[in-house]
């Protein structure tokens, strides 16, 4: 697995960020039984850049706390029989690492999430983390099943993990 990990912004949390980034990109990795190495790329922002990131890549001139970017399409959520190892388009050249997708984490509502839901700036993290990389696993919420079943994962791979509510 690689993570590629960039700040857009001057705020920092006091958290090992890549520790925990690691740790639940493994996990979700491990927990989907994707059978590649996969690479994927993380980017810190703030409220002012993930509005940026939003309004130009979805229309929405809002902040949010995190965005996703799948570079594969699924017929299933999870569904890796239709990817061919080498294909150029999904899988880097020089490591053979599958190329999942990005991840844009903003670090003011990881703050403000924290506290808003009584828990730790860490488990929010690895919360909008694991919520992030069920997206690039083709996973959505916009329909009730849909909705259910990714929280079922998520709770699942975070209390895995030691990371309860």
């Amino acid at each position: 697995m690689t993570i590629n990990l960039d700040f857009e912004t001057e705020k920092r949390l006091e958290l090992p960020l890549e520790e925990i980034i690691t740790e639940i990109c493994g996990a979700v990795i491990a927990y989907e039984h994707c059978p590649f190495s996969c690479e994927i790329s993380v980017l810190f922002t703030d409220n002012e850049g993930i509005r940026a990131i939003n309004r130009d890549s979805r229309g929405i001139d809002a902040p949010t706390d995190v965005l996703s970017f799948p570079m594969a399409e699924y017929k299933r959520p999870g569904d890796f029989s239709i990817f061919r190892e080498g294909d150029p388009e999904l899988f880097n050249p020089d490591t053979g690492d599958f190329f999942l997708g990005d991840i844009v984490l903003n670090l003011d509502r990881i703050e403000s999430q924290a506290r808003e839901y009584g828990h730790s700036e860490r488990r929010e993290l690895a919360f909008l983390t694991a919520h992030s990389m069920l997206h690039l696993f083709g996973y959505d919420h916009m329909a009730e099943g849909e909705r259910s079943e990714m929280e079922r994962r998520q709770r699942e791979i975070l209390e895995g993990k030691g990371y309860c509510r």
